[in-house]
């Protein structure tokens, strides 16, 4: 009833007699001065060739068509494709109500002049709106859902969403509780451009239904970086609305939701963001030329993750773990809505990866991680798909999850503490209580990790698999401390290759001599043997039919196998003892 009193008051005070007008004329923000006059003195490009009225293009006191508020204009017949997504919880049917009357111009099957109260219509520049912003179509897939209904239950079964109660006076929703075209755009009004009911910096209006769980804090609200040119540019270029042609939001704070989602025309359509193809809403901040960390550029190097490999494959309801299609997307690992630039350590998750999904140690599914380790076993630990090993192994597990399971034999600290209480080798301040992080070796090459300035994170590297260094992974070259650097982050080089008895003996003979990998022994991640013992059979092979390695203690054990070494002998071990 308020929406219908508004809008009579409205066109009462433009019908009022020349003084009433005048005012209406000296009004910046009223229809006169809008694209919404479509008269003869329209301030747009679309206009009458001779009609002076401005009313009566939607509104006549006499012979409405009875679909609105004394509508006059013509009503499309048309059929639409209304918005559609697996995660939205309202019922989304045909238009009704006021996005009706918007439509039978926004939609270009109408032509503008055809009213009711002119028998032959009104002669315009132009038949019918051009294709651009203001032209949405009869497809409206990819526009703001509309005309549903907006209640307490559907916020509660969203869980994103405000109630309607909380929602501000000028946000309104139609007098059957749904929401139209009008709780975001005054058609009389166009004070804050695209008529819009609030100013939108921030993503004000976008913010007073959506209530995004950690948005407030995320790097993304608050960040005062300037919006690369292509995304202001795009901003300007979907407002059919001159007063909005100079963008006031030039930051991404500014900009908010707008920096990546667009209400009309989206590329993506059922999240509604600005390009089809997803990376790209990253990319032009991430960059190297954008406001944000420049990661875009790690994704061609050598070792990668593929995150446009299957780009269109990302859904929220989608089985996290063994998705129909196995990738890899940027909104994989990072929530945009919640991101923020807390410090992570091995007992608290980085803030670029907040508000993500992971699966727990125990193997259950988990929404917001809690461990770095969380995330990484979504997709390297129990899914179906995850792919063969880099290094044959005596014993073959690629599930990461089990791998670094503490009931295992040995294993790096990824979980819980290591169990080989004497490991001289470790550098300081790394002692037998640590804990690493999945990170601490696949990391970017030129990331702070490794002494750069690129972006933290295994985006991609220069060192197969997305390793932080070099770790070399055959057999047959020269010893040189630079091909197992990442070892030695950890290790010390000076105690590993040493003939000292303060780490294992024979460490040196079998690196330099031999010209052996540390993978050809040892497994990276864990092994069912002690000191991560898991042979590359390529390399290393059964004697008599039995390959084998027995700890006796310590330092300490027996070998029975047959190794071909890196220098194209076979050296045969039958139990001997170290």
């Amino acid at each position: 009833m308020k929406s219908t009193l508004h809008l009579l008051l409205a066109l009462a005070g433009l019908f009022l007699p020349v003084s009433g007008a005048l005012a209406q004329s000296q009004n910046p923000n009223s229809i006169v001065n809008s694209v919404h006059n479509l008269s003869v003195s329209s301030p747009g490009t679309i206009h009458a060739s001779t009609e002076t009225e401005i009313c009566v293009f939607c509104h006549t006191p006499h012979f409405a068509t009875g679909d609105g508020p004394l509508w006059n204009h013509q009503m499309s017949s048309a059929v639409y494709k209304p918005y559609a997504s697996g995660s939205i919880k309202a019922t989304i049917g045909q238009p009704t109500g006021a996005s009706r009357l918007c439509l039978s111009c926004h939609d270009g099957t109408v032509a503008l002049g055809m009213v009711q109260s002119r028998a032959n219509g009104i002669a315009m520049n132009t038949a019918t709106l051009p294709t651009g912003p203001a032209n949405l179509g009869t497809d409206l897939t990819g526009d703001h859902p509309i005309s549903f209904v907006y209640d307490s239950a559907l916020a509660a079964a969203d869980g994103n969403l405000y109630d309607p109660g909380a929602l501000p006076q000028a946000v309104r929703l139609d007098r059957s509780g749904q929401l139209q075209c009008t709780a975001c755009h005054d058609p009389h009004n166009d004070q804050y451009g695209n008529f819009l009911v609030v100013d939108n910096t921030g993503s004000a209006l976008c913010l007073t239904c959506h209530n995004i769980i950690n948005w407030p804090t995320s790097a993304h609200a608050i960040s005062g970086q300037p919006l690369p040119a292509v995304v202001v540019n795009a901003l300007a270029a979907a407002s059919a609305d001159p007063k909005a042609k100079t963008v006031k939001a030039r930051t991404v704070s500014g900009a908010a939701c707008a920096s990546c989602h667009v209400p009309h025309a989206a590329g993506a359509k059922a999240a509604l963001t600005r390009f089809a193809d997803p990376e790209k809403n990253c990319d032009y901040c991430h960059d190297s030329t954008g406001p944000g960390q420049t990661v875009m550029s790690d994704f061609s190097k050598i070792s990668a993750h593929p995150i446009y490999l299957n780009a269109q494959s990302h859904s929220p309801q989608e089985d996290p773990v063994n998705p129909p299609e196995r990738h890899v997307t940027c909104v994989d690992c990072h929530n945009p809505h919640a991101v923020n630039n807390s410090i992570g350590s091995t007992a608290k998750v980085a803030g670029s990866l907040t508000g993500v999904t992971g699966v727990t140690a125990g193997g259950t599914v988990i929404r917001n991680v809690l461990h770095e380790y969380e995330l990484c076993f979504r997709c390297h630990g129990d899914s179906v798909a995850r792919g063969p090993a880099r290094v044959t192994r005596q014993v073959v597990e690629t599930d990461t999850r089990r791998q670094f399971n503490p009931g295992s034999t040995s294993f790096h600290p990824v979980e819980s503490v290591g169990k080989n209480l004497a490991t001289p080798s470790l550098l300081k301040p790394l002692t037998t209580s640590s804990l690493i992080g999945c990170s601490d070796c696949h990391n970017n090459d030129q990331g702070p990790k490794n002494g750069g300035s690129g972006a933290n994170g295994p985006h991609g590297s220069a060192y197969v698999p997305l390793l932080e260094r070099r770790l070399l992974l055959t057999d047959g070259t020269p010893y040189n401390p630079d091909n197992f650097a990442l070892c030695y982050k950890c290790h010390s080089p000076v105690t590993v290759d040493s003939n000292a008895n303060n780490s294992w003996a024979y460490h040196r003979q079998h690196i330099e001599d031999y010209r052996a990998a540390c993978t050809t022994c040892h497994d990276s991640h864990a092994s069912t043997q002690p000191h991560l013992i898991n042979f590359n059979t390529t390399y290393v092979l059964p004697y008599n039919g039995v390959l084998r390695y027995l700890s006796t203690g310590g330092n300490h054990g027996t070998c029975t196998l047959t190794c071909h070494d890196g220098t194209g002998k076979n050296q045969v071990h039958n139990a001997v003892t170290y």
